[in-house]
């Protein structure tokens, strides 16, 4: 059975676009979040070796704690959905 196509819509093709967006909007924030953690907390570790002279350990804890907060953040994202 030949499928027919519809013409092409602007509108069409926009609701669609922004039902999309809005449905990966959550998903989007939360890697971000995850991302922003772990750079975040690892820059302050960093700073903390820096400035006690603790090197890798501040480092090593700020990016565990980055990954434990980010993770933290991502799950509730996805219960939450």
């Amino acid at each position: 059975m030949p499928q027919t196509r519809r013409p092409f819509s602007f509108a069409r093709s926009t609701k669609s676009l922004q039902e999309n967006a809005a449905a990966a909007g959550p998903a989007a924030a939360a890697s971000y979040t995850l991302i922003g953690a772990i750079l975040l907390l690892g820059g302050i570790g960093y700073a903390i070796d820096l400035w006690r002279g603790t090197s890798p350990w501040g480092l090593i804890g700020g990016l565990l704690l980055g990954v434990i907060v980010g993770f933290y953040e991502l799950v509730k994202t996805v219960w939450r959905t």
